[in-house]
């Protein structure tokens, strides 16, 4: 099983050739924990380019519980309930972003470890639970919302599955294991000491006790890697910066290798249309649309930036030689083989027959670069994922000498 060492330190170094295609780790990380830094602002769905549905008012009103609502995809579905006429409470510590809700929101505080008080005796239509990752979590908060709420939507991840090696996965593909003694006695700081070896498996049994409490009336979506402006990660924005940049820029293994993600904007704004439509059940949720390539990508943000970068394509096996890592040195590229080959083409059929619609790969390159140029220096000084450019030099060096022998 794949998995990612804690995005709690500097730089993330990867003991799999992929991670665990994390998903929410940025919601985790800031919704559960606390600090996510300046909030995102983007373009939402103004820009004329984008072929997302313009905002409107929804056919009726809800009222809206989101768990989190102030990390990375928090603070989108907040903005965009509103502006389709829902009422929202977000129920957090008030940690992440203080004083910076939107007017008319709810806050209602709390901790997801055993303080849930502020959820007693009320009503909603709908939750949105964003940053759970141990099960008790939800067992706990669904003993209290179970009654009171008519439907609970489980932001997942696509890292629940077994087995990556196979493209086109879908949906009923075999779920990741837990092997542990007890999962509901599993934290936070277990998880991250297991180097979220236990991430996967204990989201696949969140999702049941999702089903346990709220049968025929739980939605379930599993993203893949999640972008934009305000990821806190750089698993994307590494390349906006890096090709931004300019110059002879090093780009992995082969144009035609497969790559997906979502930008948290998309994700955020299909969650709360599905929840508006009263959906239930599993999709998967990562983009875009059509097959993308790495190659597509880096050119298309190239394009989208007006760039003069230019790039050296080097192959996955000199990368392995040179120790370069897929996903944490090169983010967002996994070789299309070994045992996470399959995770630059998973199935979103269904999710696209529901309505999933992506921005354009330049307006979320275009937004990304531009929140992450609003950031203090220092920040900008020190990308958290994606190789060094002493190291990229080095790589590019010792290549083209091969190259002339």
């Amino acid at each position: 099983m794949p998995f990612f060492n804690t995005l709690l330190t500097s730089r993330p170094v990867f003991t799999s050739p992929l991670i665990i295609l994390a998903l929410t780790v940025s919601s985790i990380f800031t919704s559960a924990a606390g600090g996510a830094g300046p909030r995102a602002t983007g373009t939402g769905t103004t820009d004329p380019s984008s072929n997302t549905p313009a905002v409107g008012k929804a056919p009726k009103p809800l009222s809206i519980l989101i768990l989190g609502g102030t990390g990375f995809t928090g603070p989108f579905q907040v903005k965009y309930a509103l502006a389709r006429g829902h009422k929202v409470t977000v129920f957090n510590r008030g940690k992440t972003h203080p004083g910076e809700l939107p007017e008319g929101v709810e806050q209602l505080i709390g901790d997801r470890n055993g303080q849930l008080d502020a959820l007693k005796g009320r009503k909603w239509d709908v939750v949105i639970d964003n940053p759970t990752m141990l099960p008790k979590w939800v067992r706990d908060a669904a003993e209290i919302l179970k009654g009171n709420v008519d439907r609970y939507v489980f932001i997942s991840t696509i890292s629940v599955y077994a087995n990556n090696t196979k493209p086109g996965m879908d949906e009923t593909a075999p779920l990741a294991k837990y092997d542990g003694a007890d999962a509901m006695k599993e934290t936070r700081d277990t998880v991250i000491a297991s180097k979220f070896a236990l991430y996967g498996p204990l989201k696949a049994l969140s999702e049941k006790e999702v089903e346990k409490w709220f049968p025929g009336k739980a939605l379930i979506i599993r993203p893949g890697l999640i972008v934009g402006p305000g990821d806190q990660t750089d698993r994307f924005t590494y390349w906006p910066v890096r090709i931004d940049r300019g110059g002879e820029v090093l780009a992995p293994g082969d144009p035609s290798d497969p790559v997906q993600f979502i930008d948290a904007r998309d994700l955020a704004e299909w969650a709360i249309r599905m929840a508006e439509q009263g959906t239930t059940g599993i999709y998967n949720a990562t983009g875009p649309a059509t097959p993308l390539t790495v190659g597509g990508m880096l050119e298309g943000i190239k394009n989208a930036l007006g760039s003069t970068a230019k790039f050296t394509w080097i192959p996955a096996d000199f990368l392995e030689k040179s120790k370069v890592e897929p996903w944490s040195d090169m983010p967002v590229w996994v070789p299309p083989t070994g045992e996470d080959g399959g995770l630059g083409r998973i199935s979103i059929r269904r999710a696209l027959d529901k309505g999933l619609t992506f921005r354009p790969l330049a307006v979320t390159a275009r937004d990304t670069l531009a929140w992450f140029k609003s950031l203090p220096k220092e920040r900008q000084e020190k990308l958290l994922a994606g190789i060094t450019p002493e190291r990229e030099a080095e790589v590019l060096l010792a290549w083209h000498k091969q190259a002339k022998q």
